[in-house]
Parts: C-alpha cells; sequence; structure tokens
C-alpha cells in the first residue's frame, strides 16, 4: 500500500461507432490509455502535490497499474450534451485530507456539471471538517460559509463536456484525478 504523493488532472473525448472504442478515444484524448487504470473513491492525500498532465505522464510506464478518481459518461444519441467532472476540495491545514468528487450525466453545460463536483466535493469536506452549514442554500452561498470558515481553502473542478455525435457513432467524455506514487 502507497499514500499518493502526486496527482494529476486530466479529461478528454472520444468517438467511435463502438462504444469501448469510443471510451479508448477518450483515455487516448487524456493522455491515460496506456495506463491499467483501477478507480479509487474519492480522499485528496494529505501534502499531495499537484503535478500537469506532462509531468504526472512523465512518472508513468506503459501498463502501469494507477489508481485514479474517474467520471465517465457515454452516448449514442446526436445531440445529446454529455459530462463528466472531479471536484476538488482542499482543507486549509496541509495535514489534513481533502475530497475529491466525481460526477457524469446528461444535459448539464460544462460549467453547470463542473458546479456541482465541486459543490459535491467541498460539502464532503466541510461535513468532515465539522462545518456548519445550511444543505438547502445555493452552492455560491455555502461556498462562502466554507472560506470563512478558514477550514476550506480552495475548491475547483475539472470537467468535459461534449454533443453526442452524428451517424450513429458512440461519444464518451472523461475526467480523472490520477494517483502517482
Amino acid at each position: 500500500m502507497y499514500v499518493p504523493r502526486f496527482m494529476f488532472f486530466t479529461k478528454g473525448v472520444g468517438v467511435d461507432k463502438e462504444k469501448l472504442a469510443s471510451f479508448e478515444m477518450a483515455l487516448q484524448a487524456a493522455g491515460i490509455s496506456h495506463l491499467n487504470l483501477v478507480t479509487v473513491s474519492s480522499i485528496f492525500p494529505p501534502y499531495c502535490k499537484e503535478l500537469t498532465v506532462e509531468e504526472g505522464i512523465s512518472h508513468l510506464e506503459p501498463g502501469e497499474v494507477t489508481h485514479c478518481v474517474l467520471a465517465r459518461e457515454q452516448i449514442k444519441e446526436p445531440g445529446r450534451r454529455i459530462v463528466a467532472s472531479i471536484g476538488l476540495a482542499i482543507p486549509s491545514e496541509k495535514g489534513n485530507y481533502g475530497y475529491l468528487s466525481e460526477h457524469h450525466g446528461f444535459g448539464q453545460t460544462e460549467f453547470e456539471a463542473g458546479e456541482y463536483a465541486e459543490d459535491l466535493a467541498a460539502t464532503m469536506l466541510a461535513r468532515t471538517l465539522g462545518i456548519e452549514f445550511d444543505p438547502n442554500k445555493n452552492y455560491d452561498d455555502r461556498r462562502e460559509v466554507y472560506y470563512m470558515s478558514g477550514k476550506i481553502v480552495e475548491s475547483r473542478n475539472f470537467t468535459q463536456a461534449s454533443l453526442g455525435e452524428e451517424n450513429g457513432l458512440w461519444t464518451t467524455v472523461v475526467a480523472a484525478a490520477v494517483f502517482i506514487k
């Protein structure tokens, strides 16, 4: 077992006549098709440093078993919008862990899906840290409470959206937080 010390975010879109091949094309667009991906849940490790996609990929070998938080959506409906998003919430105390969330769905814009994923991650972290908030308020209001508490320093999202392709082709979107030892 290991605790990842590095991580990078990536995303991509793939289109093909075969569902699996469209997923492969999305992974290629994201730069991670050469890895054996194992999905994990939602913890952003303490002291984990974010790398660029290029830096992260340079640390990984083809075929390497690689852990990631992965959001994925696929469709074979022309013109229908699909989204995949990863949300991130980082605590202010470096020794604490943060949260990652994955969200995928239909009909949302890239902005809407990103806000939703970011909200999920920040809300999970806020609950863990004991920040009191009204869950019925919108995310902008809750985000203000989270930041003013001084316990959450940052939240953001990494989102990919696309419209379903024409001519009976599969469209796949992926967003991933990829961990490195």
